[in-house]
């Protein structure tokens, strides 16, 4: 008897026409280095008195379907995250390299169709109504580069074969740590040790009375970026800013030799005032948790443009 393993797992994904419904085909094969991406059930105990000490059978509670998929950072399938998280993206380019545009504040955001497989086993469980709640990254100076996508889904449909079909291949050109650089008003930001980007939708669950026991839906709420920079002490250019509570737009870049590239643009991010600690004899770090704002000249908080050889999403 075949044991499940993870390294024979896989994942496809598609875009929904209809909250909840699986699309019948044009699943993507995706990339994924792990995935929590599942459906629960508490039981709830009975509370019924005059039936002796001990207890009658309990009953099923409503179902939350939920979960983190952990994706690698990429030229071409992170584009699929960014169209759930920020909604259909601008293109531009009559040929390849395509330029898409992705903008924060999007009224309408796409649900998606995941299905996670073990063919071994076999099992494939089909998580309909997926909505990004939030998507994260970190930038460093070494490892792997990979993002976190919190989902929340509407339901799991478990069969024992597929029900995506045939899976269409993406070409998979990974950005690494080193291939990022961090910017400030357009000038190189030094002394940067680690920094933490977070997009949050702040989805609201629609927890309606239905007979499956699931949501109606996820409704986006206020849109938030937000973000820690480790910065290595060297001079008072962001502690001043933090002191006046001034404005700056900061760029999170990676760039690929052959010419792909993914930038995220915060318009105006604000700076709190941070604690200068020396703790040692070694150099002194200082940390601030930023967060960003509307900007009035663009009329949005971010935006995200990834180049390749897609042609859409």
């Amino acid at each position: 008897m075949a044991r499940a393993q993870g390294a024979r797992a896989q994942m496809a994904l598609a875009f929904e026409t209809t909250y909840g419904t699986p699309p019948a085909s044009g699943f993507t094969r995706m990339p994924f280095a792990s995935a929590t991406l599942g459906a629960e059930q508490p039981l709830l105990n009975s509370e019924l008195l005059g039936y002796g000490r001990d207890p009658l059978a309990p009953i099923k509670d409503a179902l939350t379907a939920d979960g983190n998929v952990v994706v690698p950072i990429d030229a071409e399938a992170f584009g699929f995250w960014l169209k759930a998280a920020f909604g259909q993206p601008i293109t531009t380019g009559t040929a390849a390299p395509y330029s898409h545009e992705f903008r924060s504040g999007s009224w309408v955001l796409p649900s998606m169709s995941i299905e996670t497989g073990m063919p071994e086993v076999p099992r494939f469980a089909m998580y309909s109504g997926c909505m990004i709640d939030t998507l994260s990254w970190q930038m460093q100076r070494s490892g792997l580069l990979t993002a976190t996508a919190s989902l929340v889904a509407q339901g799991e449909a478990i069969a024992t074969t597929s029900a995506a079909g045939t899976l269409a291949e993406i070409d998979l050109q990974r950005f690494g740590h080193f291939n990022g650089a961090i910017t400030r008003n357009g000038q190189p930001l030094g002394n940067i040790v680690s920094a933490e980007i977070t997009y949050a939708n702040t989805l609201d669950r629609i927890e309606t009375i239905r007979s499956d026991g699931r949501i109606d839906g996820a409704d986006p709420g206020m849109a938030a970026l937000t973000g820690r920079i480790e910065v290595r002490f060297a001079d008072q250019l962001l502690v001043n800013q933090a002191i006046n509570g001034e404005p700056c737009d900061m760029t999170f870049a990676y760039v690929l030799t052959s010419g792909e590239s993914l930038t995220l643009v915060a318009h105006a991010v604000y700076l709190p005032r941070p604690r200068i600690e020396i703790s040692g004899p070694q150099g002194v770090q200082a940390s601030f948790d930023w967060q960003a704002a509307k900007d009035p000249v663009t009329g949005r908080m971010c935006t995200v443009t990834l180049v390749n050889e897609r042609e859409t999403y």
